[in-house]
C-alpha cells in the first residue's frame, strides 16, 4: 500500500510541460500534466491529429536469463513460448488465486522480455518478479527512461518522418531506431484505441524528442484527462478502476490475454478457478454502458436491476467526446452481461437509465497489413 505522505515524484518533462501551459496534478506517485488546452479539444485533436503523451511514470522492465519465456508464464497466462522477436502481447501479472495484480505490455526482445507495467503498481510488482521468479531471472528497472505516446490518425506519417521505417511496424510490433546517434525502442501500440506509438527514449534525451514531435503542426502535447476519456470510448479497462487483486481475467472479459495453449495445459497462478470460470461463467462481468440523457455517471455508482436490486458497480465513466453522450463501463451479475440489457444506475440518489452495448464504444483504428 502506497504511503500517502511519501513525496510526489517529477517525470523527465516535469519543466518541459509547465513551460507548454500544462495543468500539473498528483498521479501515481507523480505530478503530471491533466489538461493543456481543455480536454474536450486535446480528445478530439487526438482523434483527428495527433497527440504525443508522456506515460514516464509506467514502469519500463527488462529481464534476461535462462528460459525466460517459460519463467515469465509461471506468472503470466500469455502464450509468450509462441512469442515472435520483436512483437507485444497484453497480459496480466496474476496472483497466486488468479486475481489480477496488474496488467502490462510484454515484449520479446531477442533474448530478453521488455515489460511496460502501470506506474501506481510498479512497486509492488517488482517485489512480485523479484520473489517469485527463479533467481537466474535477472531484473533491470530501467530508471533511466522516459517513455511517450505519440496517437491519433497523423502519428504515423509525423514518426516516420522524423524516423524513416517506423510505417513499416504493425500493430502490436517494435523495433530499436536510431533517432541520430540517439537510440529509441519504439512499438505500434497505445492505450487511446488509435494508431500510434510508444517510444522508450533515455530521459535526458525527451525533452528534444518532444520538441522535434510537437514541432510537426500536427502534433499537440495532450493531458491525462483526455487520456482517460480517450481510453474509455475504446473501451480499455484502467488498474485501481476497471481491474483490481478481487478481478480474475474471466471477470474482466480478458480471455483474449489467456493463449489457447495455455487454456489447454494450466501452469499460471490462479489457472484452476481460472479455467472453471471459463467453463461455467464467472459470477460478475465487465460490460459497456450507453447511458441515456446528458449527465455522465461516474465510478463508485450502483448498478440496479428492473426491480431495483443491487447488480453491480460503475469502475469507469464519463462523457464521450466523440459520440456526444456519456458512457460507462462496470461490472455487472453474469446474468445481466448480456447486450441489449436494460438496467438502471443510481449517483448520489439520482436515477438513470442505461443499456448493456458492446466494447469498444468507438471502433479501434490500429494498423494491422493484410496477413499479419
Amino acid at each position: 500500500m502506497t504511503d500517502v505522505t511519501e513525496s510526489i515524484q517529477t517525470l523527465p518533462l516535469d519543466g518541459w510541460h509547465r513551460a507548454h501551459g500544462a495543468r500539473m496534478v498528483p498521479f501515481a506517485g507523480y505530478d503530471m500534466p491533466v489538461q493543456f488546452d481543455g480536454i474536450m479539444a486535446e480528445h478530439l485533436w487526438t482523434r483527428e491529429n495527433a497527440g504525443l503523451f508522456d506515460v514516464s511514470h509506467m514502469g519500463q522492465l527488462l529481464f534476461g536469463g535462462p528460459d525466460l519465456d517459460k519463467a515469465l508464464e509461471t506468472l503470466l497466462p500469455g502464450d509468450l513460448l509462441a512469442l515472435k522477436d520483436g512483437r507485444l502481447r497484453y497480459s496480466m501479472l496474476l496472483s497466486e488465486d488468479g486475481g489480477i495484480l496488474d496488467d502490462l505490455m510484454a515484449t520479446r526482445r531477442g533474448h530478453q522480455f521488455y515489460l511496460v507495467v502501470n506506474g501506481a503498481t510498479k512497486a509492488g510488482d517488482i517485489e512480485q518478479f523479484e520473489r517469485r521468479l527463479p533467481r537466474t531471472v535477472v531484473l533491470d528497472h530501467m530508471k533511466e527512461q522516459a517513455l511517450l505516446a505519440l496517437q491519433g490518425p497523423s502519428a504515423v506519417a509525423v514518426l516516420d518522418t522524423l524516423l524513416p521505417g517506423v510505417a513499416d511496424l504493425t500493430f502490436m510490433q517494435a523495433g530499436l531506431f536510431d533517432w541520430g546517434e540517439k537510440p529509441l525502442w519504439i512499438s505500434r501500440s497505445g492505450y487511446t484505441g488509435e494508431d500510434g506509438f510508444e517510444i522508450s527514449v533515455a530521459s535526458r534525451d525527451a525533452a528534444m524528442l518532444a520538441d522535434a514531435l510537437v514541432a510537426d503542426g500536427r502534433v499537440r502535447p495532450i493531458g491525462l484527462g483526455a487520456r482517460d476519456s480517450l481510453r474509455l470510448e475504446a473501451g480499455l479497462p484502467l488498474y485501481g478502476h476497471d481491474l483490481d487483486p478481487g478481478t480474475t481475467p474471466v471477470m474482466a472479459d480478458l480471455l483474449f490475454a489467456i493463449g489457447k495453449r495455455r487454456r489447454a495445459e494450466g501452469g499460471f497462478p490462479g489457472s484452476a478457478r481460472i479455467l472453471a470460470e471459463l467453463d461455467q461463467a464467472s459470477v460478475q462481468k465487465r460490460v459497456g454502458l450507453l447511458v441515456d440523457g446528458r449527465q455522465p455517471v461516474r465510478e463508485g455508482a450502483l448498478i440496479l436491476d428492473g426491480e431495483g436490486n443491487e447488480v453491480g458497480r460503475i469502475t469507469s465513466g464519463g462523457h464521450s467526446p466523440t459520440l456526444g453522450r456519456p458512457i460507462a463501463m462496470g461490472y455487472v451479475a453474469t446474468a445481466r452481461s448480456v447486450l441489449g440489457t436494460r438496467l438502471k444506475l443510481q449517483q448520489r440518489g439520482k436515477l438513470f437509465e442505461a443499456e448493456v452495448t458492446p466494447m469498444p464504444f468507438v471502433p479501434h483504428r490500429y494498423f494491422r497489413k493484410t496477413g499479419a
